[in-house]
């Protein structure tokens, strides 16, 4: 098929100006990936809107190695773009014709999506008699919720990977007493009858940290740490991001001390380490932030460690915030190896947060697990009111570590208890035996911050989802039958390598789900919530109606309206569910 030579010619001027001093290195690669998309791809330009476009253009189909078209088509000029388009017969560059398109409502080409998530197989069923012990390490991140609110909003059900139940469940600041005695947190249990299956019981275990008063938080030596590649630049990027450091700027004092790092085709010290009280001057540094480039963000994590480890506050609370869409394409950009990395720098007593942005190329894989590994926590920014969630309402749990490498295991009674599944955490299960083991990581929990997780249980007696094994029938159990399972808590205080130990016994006592506290109703119905999402595989013959109901009826105390938006969401992803079932 013919190809239309105007394509080919501005593709080839874009990548040619001098004003695209950053694709240097790389233009020849971007020069032969734009050409062998022209030939495998010719009707994609036959369009008059999509011809220079070239931040439309599908990313999988012109990355070179360490570039892609979208991202560097920003770091032209906008006289050097209209200067090669008039070359090729057009009035206006790429951006400007994109700009002009969607202000005329014409059809813009979609880019391919690419967002990519980790999968992991739902916990499975366990006999007690064979397996009475289970291990995981607590989560704190919430960024899935966000991530699923957008979807939603959008109009579309989120990928089933892109739904983490504990995330979905520990979105919500719960009200379990605050600790009294001399650990730093407190546990809370409650059993209830399941929803989900007549026979069944739901344990809820619900940790609540310690909360400090924000002027009670230690000095804090702070790295924003911020993705300006070409990617970056969309509404709900950049401009976002910008918005989100600004809220955070706010509240620093002047003990606090910020440094500003941006990284594209390189890495940039922006803004040294600067006072809180110089709130002025790192507004300016933020407020000038602009996207071009490819995405070198391996050398830019480097180098924001060195400039944390320069500014360390002994005692302090050192922590890099990563804001970017996870789209590593120069460098190592492997999760792996990211987590490697990330993992050796944590011994240094740096954390590193994320902050997940955008659309259509969002790595959250990556995001959600480079946070892990660098004893911080991942959130997703979809919107404004999230940005002052995260670091606004809930700025000492997110800065502010009260303990680290926590731990819970489970031990269930084979006298009370016969099946057992934990509910989410799919990606945090540890084995039984790191536990004690105290050079295992593990999560850590912020000032303030709540966790909650959930086990599904077959008291003995009742049908479960196991079969009677034919030939190995499991001996009779005995022992006290006053207990369901036995919660075990393991932690280290900050800056301690030795671990400390909190027990807790769960009576084999349950009560209807309409009896419950708020928090436990309200946890149930997140969890109802996401496992609908992932299909209901779980949730019997709970549908989105009743899931809807449970909702409504957790609803307490609710500040920020974030109960009154769940049960919104419910109402949106039944209706989607719905046209899809169709």
């Amino acid at each position: 098929m013919h190809k239309p030579p105007f394509a080919r010619t501005v593709l080839l001027a874009l990548l040619s100006v001098s004003a695209l001093p950053a694709l240097a290195d790389n233009a020849q690669r971007v020069h032969q990936a734009c050409s062998r998309y022209l030939d495998e791809q010719p009707d994609y330009y036959e369009s008059r809107g999509a011809r220079f476009s070239l931040r439309a253009m599908p990313q999988a189909a012109v990355k070179s190695s360490s570039i892609t078209a979208y991202e560097s088509a920003p770091s032209a000029a906008p006289a050097a773009q209209a200067e090669a388009a008039k070359d090729a017969g057009a009035e206006y560059g790429p951006t400007l014709e994109m700009r002009r398109m969607v202000n005329e409502g014409a059809a813009v080409p979609s880019r391919q999506n690419t967002e990519r998530y980790g999968h992991y197989e739902p916990n499975p069923v366990h006999a007690v008699a064979e397996q009475p012990v289970s291990t995981f390490s607590i989560d704190v991140d919430t960024g899935s919720y966000a991530n699923v609110r957008r979807f939603l909003n959008d109009g579309g059900l989120p990928p089933e990977d892109a739904v983490r139940i504990e995330e979905i469940v520990n979105y919500f600041p719960y009200n379990y007493p605050l600790p009294t005695g001399t650990h730093p947190f407190a546990i809370h249990t409650q059993t209830v009858d399941s929803p989900w299956q007549p026979e069944a019981k739901l344990i809820k275990i619900g940790i609540q940290a310690q909360d400090l008063a924000k002027k009670e938080l230690p000095p804090a030596n702070l790295v924003f740490l911020v993705d300006v590649s070409g990617s970056m630049d969309e509404p709900d990027k950049l401009p976002l991001v910008k918005k989100t450091l600004r809220i955070l700027t706010e509240q620093l004092r002047p003990q606090d001390k910020v440094t500003l790092i941006t990284y594209a085709d390189g890495e940039a010290l922006v803004l040294p380490p600067t006072s809180g009280d110089n709130k002025d001057e790192i507004l300016r540094a933020i407020n000038k932030l602009q996207a071009g480039g490819a995405t070198a963000g391996e050398s830019a994590l480097k180098m924001a460690y060195e400039q944390a480890q320069k500014a360390y506050v002994k005692n302090g609370i050192n922590r890099i915030l990563l804001a970017t869409d996870g789209d590593f394409n120069v460098g190592v950009s492997s999760t792996d190896a990211l987590k490697s990395m990330v993992a050796e720098k944590r011994k240094s007593g740096i954390s590193l947060t994320t902050l997940g942005f955008g659309t259509g190329n969002y790595n959250e894989d990556m995001m959600e697990q480079i946070a892990d590994a660098g004893d911080g926590n991942y959130s997703y920014i979809d919107n404004e009111k999230e940005a002052k969630k995260v670091l606004q309402h809930q700025l000492t749990s997110t800065l502010a570590t009260v303990a680290q490498d926590v731990k819970i295991q489970v031990e269930f009674n084979p006298a009370t208890v016969k099946e057992y599944r934990l509910v989410g955490y799919t990606n945090r299960t540890l084995r039984n035996e790191d536990f004690n083991n105290d050079k295992v990581d593990a999560g850590d929990i912020g000032s303030g911050h709540s966790v909650t997780a959930i086990y599904e249980i077959i008291p003995q007696g009742k049908q479960g989802w196991l079969n009677e094994s034919r030939y190995q029938k499991a001996p009779a159990a005995s022992g006290g039958k006053n207990e369901y399972a036995f919660v075990k808590v393991r932690y280290k205080l900050p800056g301690q390598s030795t671990s400390k130990l909190i027990e807790q016994a769960v009576p084999a006592v349950s009560i209807p789900l309409a009896q419950a506290d708020e928090d436990t109703r309200l946890a149930l119905a997140a969890a109802s919530y996401a496992q609908a999402l992932r299909g209901g595989e779980y949730n019997g013959k709970l549908d989105w109606d009743a899931i809807k109901q449970m909702a409504k009826q957790a609803k307490g105390k609710d500040p920020f309206g974030l109960q009154e938006e769940f049960v919104e969401l419910v109402e949106i992803a039944k209706s989607l569910s719905s046209k899809q079932a169709q």
